[in-house]
């Protein structure tokens, strides 16, 4: 196997490793609701719009042809779509968490019949997927930035998950440059962001430590 082959594949196993790291951080979510039979603070927002971004990136990587978006997005849409039920079975708002999900399948069934029906050309169609399933991504990666304002008042990062943000740059990175290797700016672009806020995340874990955070919550009471 030549030497770009090698880096191709090895980068491939990259995408799907650190992908895969990334959602399995759901998993931690998953086993408290099961033992303490609620879902607590746990945000449910997250878990859908995650579930409609791989199904989004699937359907990119099926018109694409790309078996590394074909796998990873196939394993974390189930994950996702695992974290949603059980949310759904602990919920006590049962209803708000079905009308939010019928709302976003709805949008996506839209898009569906709008890509498959309205769009005839499959390379005009490749180009507004990808370019839809951008933006989605790129507005994901940056909401969590309206926490910054709290975690800074509070000098906390309890509401961070370190673990997740290691894995997020990680799978940012790899994609970014599994899509520059593909010259595809539709799979580099959006994940720049991913990066960006990872690190920024990681500078306030170095400002406020947990044990900080911890010495801060003592004197406020």
């Amino acid at each position: 196997m030549e030497a770009g082959g090698v880096a191709d594949s090895f980068l491939s196993s990259a995408c799907v490793l650190f992908t895969l790291g990334m959602f399995s951080t759901g998993l931690s979510d998953l086993r408290h609701m099961q033992r303490t039979r609620s879902v607590d603070n746990i945000q449910f927002l997250p878990f859908l719009t995650t579930d409609v971004n791989n199904l989004g990136w699937l359907s990119y990587g099926l018109l694409k042809g790309d078996g590394t978006l074909i796998i990873v997005n196939t394993v974390g849409a189930v994950l996702q779509t695992l974290y949603i039920l059980v949310y759904l079975r602990y919920s006590p708002q049962k209803h708000g968490v079905v009308l939010q999900t019928a709302t976003l399948l709805a949008v996506l069934l839209l898009g569906y019949g709008y890509f498959w029906l309205v769009v005839p050309d499959p390379e005009a169609r490749l180009r507004q997927l990808g370019l839809l399933c951008s933006v989605f991504t790129i507005s994901m990666y940056l909401s969590p930035l309206a926490d910054l304002a709290k975690i800074i008042q509070t000098k906390s990062t309890q509401r961070l998950s370190f673990p997740l943000t290691i894995a997020t740059l990680l799978s940012s990175a790899s994609w970014s440059i599994y899509g520059f290797r593909l010259r595809d700016p539709y799979i580099t672009v959006p994940n720049l962001p991913g990066i960006l806020t990872s690190f920024i995340r990681l500078g306030l874990f170095c400002k406020y430590p947990p044990e900080q955070a911890k010495k801060h919550h003592l004197l406020q009471t």
